[in-house]
């Protein structure tokens, strides 16, 4: 009767979820009309499949949904309903949602209740999809396909359909990333069929899928790349996706309208020109070009994919995994002085988490997994708010610092959509079914995977790196014949013991693509014990062997300083030791797992280290100084010379504007004409041309003198004179001409008090002299007090 049952249940679940997929391919895949082109090597489970048991990671997103239960779908519709002449049911959200990108939060939570229904077909969340898509619905015919909340849409598509358009990055005729916002739309719409199968969610996104068609079809390829000078998000994938739920090749071909050819055709040549590029901006470029050779076996798409995969991941990303500072990448592998409170923008791992999935798929080895598990275990894990589900928009990994989440209603920036569903899809790559029917095992995860297609049950106990004991308990309807594929973790540095039925497996070795593989007939009842070494160990900065980051097994290591910020002079301390193996400062706790205390090494007091994922409220450090006691000897008043010189222009800073960078910018109201922004030197600069301006709004101290520090690159030389301007009134004129040394030069200027007295800020205006050019003004500008 129990054999019975259990092989009913695995039926009736089966014939539920074969109406919805992962973009990533499975094998099974009955809505996707254009099936892969190439050899797919491992199928992605489908969420359905996967269940999280008891730990960190079901922690994590039983937080999620409860946040998802409080936001009210028609708050997120009020501006698609007034805009299609409808009236709001309810009020707008705030932060992003109130300003220039309104819409995008829909599509995110469109996906994220999908992705939840999917995993635990909860009624609740089947209706708020089906209530969207109904109201989006609603919205459609009056706007001729379209569906947006984007302020003073209207005009501005009409221009960029006459082919008048104007971009500076992050502006497309005066609003923020347009095609963004269109992208989440179109991609909630898709999950909503994919994973709920609403038919009318592929109505309505088809329809704006050939509403953007109609937009562009007249731009010629001068026009688009223009265009797409401003991010749009994954409007490539979007369409490619749309081709192969539809089987409709226009979608196809309009996916190459929104190819950035500046970007994706160096990527191709295999060029890095990363360096000084947003990085969210790139990376769902990429993942519409690995899924187009999916689907069309391009091998340029191929090349794009790979080598920009490869490029972020070695030469761009820090110890959790995370990449860009102030969202933007940096030179190749130089990371050490890029440690800030902007670290690690987490929409950056969402979307490479996705694109290391197709990869994987196309070739699973234990490289992709080996980051991907990095990333999701520290970056991903470390974003949220445990308790109350908020999220991080930047990791921040400058030494001593807080991250920063978000609010329940008024914040929503893009790290909070895509937040949304990161915490309610973990169990996406833990298996994945081999295309010669093996079994992957990729991460170490408590969970249940019911493979519906073998009759094979699999649960993972595990409270890995509590313990490094690893069981899978086989259930099979009838006994089954496979190969188990588990991981090599990277960071099981000794000999690794496998078990099956309580016996070990003899001089097991790890293929060539990274996999422990067991083959034989599984029945119900047997266990496999996997138990991979468990160690500290260290990651350095790539350019500075000193700094380091400290691991146990897969997890990154933060050293807590409670709730009060430490001195950044006297307060964060460093290692000094002889030993480099972190086993020989660190002793675990004897109470508390997981977490470590330093003996005779920190400097000037020791330190405890505990899960980065795990730390919420804290001040903390990721990075480590580590030295010899001879050269902490020679270095000491160097470091702290520096540190303290770092520190006064900390506090004497009253405000500080990053040139060329979007929401820094935004938020201090900068505006120009005829001005260019750009990159040399490792950092961005803003420049306006003869007869141009930029203006931008900066705090001040109205009880002291105030001084402005900008920073120029000598030998910059040539009609480079202009007037500096605060309130309309000049107190300064700048000639570039005098600095005639290839370096950085930091010139203060100091503002009268009668312009700051009883302001607490002003406006700040470089104007060129006639036949001039005002400016490069690189990095940061800081207001200060004092002369």
């Amino acid at each position: 009767m129990k054999k019975h049952l259990f092989s009913t249940s695995i039926i009736l679940i089966f014939s539920l979820c074969m109406q919805a997929q992962s973009y990533v391919p499975e094998k099974q895949q009955p809505l996707m009309k254009v099936k892969p082109v190439v050899p797919v090597k491992a199928y992605s489970f489908h969420l359905q499949d996967v269940q999280l048991l008891d730990g960190p990671f079901k922690t994590a997103m039983e937080a999620d949904v409860r946040y998802l239960l409080l936001i009210k779908p028609d708050r997120l519709l009020a501006d698609f309903r007034e805009h299609a002449g409808l009236k709001a049911k309810g009020e707008r959200y705030g932060g992003w949602e109130n300003s220039g990108l309104a819409g995008h939060t829909l599509g995110h939570y469109l996906s994220a209740c999908a992705m939840h229904y999917a995993v635990t077909r909860s009624k609740l969340f089947l209706d708020k999809v089906n209530y969207i898509v109904d109201e989006l619905a609603k919205c459609q015919p009056k706007r001729n396909g379209y569906v947006g909340a984007i302020p003073k849409e209207d005009s501005m598509w009409a221009e960029v359909e006459k082919g008048n358009i104007r971009s500076r990055g992050f502006d497309l005729n005066g609003a923020w990333s347009p095609w963004y916002t269109v992208h989440k739309i179109m991609a909630g719409l898709l999950d909503a069929y994919l994973y709920c199968d609403n038919k009318k969610a592929l109505t309505v996104e088809t329809g704006i899928a050939d509403w953007s068609g109609h937009i562009i079809r007249n731009l010629p390829d001068s026009s688009l790349q223009r265009m797409l000078f401003c991010e749009y998000g994954g409007m490539n994938d979007v369409l490619v996706n749309s081709y192969a739920l539809t089987g409709n090749k226009k979608y196809l071909d309009l996916s190459y309208k929104f190819h950035d050819k500046r970007i994706l055709d160096s990527l191709a040549l295999q060029k890095d020109i990363l360096p000084g590029k947003h990085s969210n901006t790139q990376i769902p470029k990429v993942i519409g070009c690995i899924r187009r050779y999916e689907l069309t076996a391009s091998e340029k798409d191929k090349t794009i994919a790979g080598f920009f995969w490869k490029t972020v991941v070695e030469n761009h990303s820090y110890a959790p995994g995370g990449n860009s500072n102030y969202e933007y990448l940096g030179p190749p592998g130089k990371l050490n002085d890029a440690l800030t409170d902007n670290t690690m923008e987490t929409c950056n791992t969402y979307n490479m988490l996705k694109l290391t999935r197709h990869l994987f798929a196309l070739q699973p080895s234990v490289h992709f997994m080996d980051y991907y598990e990095k990333a999701l275990y520290n970056h991903i894990l470390s974003s949220q708010n445990h308790s109350n589900g908020m999220m991080c928009y930047f990791v921040p990994l400058r030494m001593g610092t807080q991250k920063e989440f978000s609010d329940s209603f008024n914040t929503f920036t893009c790290c909070v959509g895509s937040g949304m569903e990161n915490h309610v899809k973990y169990g996406e790559s833990i298996y994945f079914l081999g295309a010669d029917g093996s079994l992957y095992v990729n991460l170490f995860i408590a969970s249940r995977l019911n493979w519906k297609e073998k009759g094979v049950v699999v649960e993972q106990q595990t409270q890995l790196p509590v313990d490094n004991k690893i069981l899978f308990t086989i259930k099979a309807v009838k006994p089954a014949a496979f190969p188990l594929r588990i991981r090599n973790p990277y960071w099981s540095k000794q000999r690794i013991v496998v078990a099956v039925n309580g016996k070990e497996v003899p001089d097991v070795q790890a293929d060539a693509n990274g996999y422990f593989t067991i083959s034989r007939t599984w029945k119900t009842g047997d266990k496999i014990e996997f138990k991979p070494d468990l160690q500290l160990y260290t990651e350095a900065m790539p350019d500075n062997p000193n700094r380091v980051a400290v691991f146990y097994g897969p997890l990154v290591l933060a050293g807590v300083f409670g709730n009060k910020e430490p001195d950044p002079v006297t307060g964060i301390p460093v290692l000094v030791s002889t030993e480099t193996n972190p086993a020989q400062w660190l002793k675990a706790d004897n109470s508390q797992p997981l977490v470590f205390h330093s003996v005779n090494t920190g400097q000037p007091k020791e330190v405890t280290l505990m899960p980065f994922n795990q730390v919420q409220k804290e001040f903390y450090s990721v990075y480590w100084d580590l030295f010899t006691p001879q050269s902490w000897g020679e270095q000491q008043k160097v470091y702290e010379a520096e540190r303290k010189k770092r520190h006064e222009m900390e506090i004497k800073t009253v405000d500080l504007l990053r040139l060329g960078e979007m929401q820094p910018e935004r938020d201090h109201d900068f505006v120009g004409d005829r001005v260019n922004i750009g990159e040399e030197h490792t950092k961005k600069y803003r420049i306006a041309y003869p007869g141009g301006f930029f203006t931008f709004n900066m705090k001040v101290d109205p009880s002291t003198i105030n001084s402005l520090l900008c920073t120029y690159w000598g030998m910059d030389n040539r009609g480079r004179i202009f007037d500096i301007l605060i309130n309309d009134v000049k107190v300064a004129t700048e000639d570039l001409n005098k600095y005639k040394a290839s370096k950085f030069y930091e010139i203060v200027y100091a503002i009268p008090a009668e312009l700051t007295k009883g302001k607490d800020k002003v406006k700040v205006t470089f104007k060129p002299a006639a036949n001039n050019m005002a400016g490069p003004v690189y990095g940061e500008v800081r207001m200060m007090k004092g002369e």
